[in-house]
């Protein structure tokens, strides 16, 4: 199954060439945005409460976010 969707939110912002690698232009971005580091605080896990249900948010070894329900 092919999950590539040009409109997916990775797919939206480009960043300008003078920009350093890694950093977005937070002027451009119209969607609230909040680091990793400020969600976890140090922790690999934490827990999203989503209509009920919990959801769990991880940080992989690889560094990579993992969400499970």
């Amino acid at each position: 199954m092919n999950t590539h969707n040009p409109d997916d939110f990775r797919y939206r912002f480009r960043r300008p060439s003078q920009q350093a690698p890694g950093r977005l232009d937070s002027s451009h971005l119209s969607v609230r945005t909040l680091s990793s580091n400020s969600l976890f605080q140090g922790d690999h896990e934490i827990g999203i409460e989503h209509h009920g249900a919990l959801y769990r948010l991880k940080i992989t070894r690889q560094g990579k976010l993992i969400l499970n329900k």
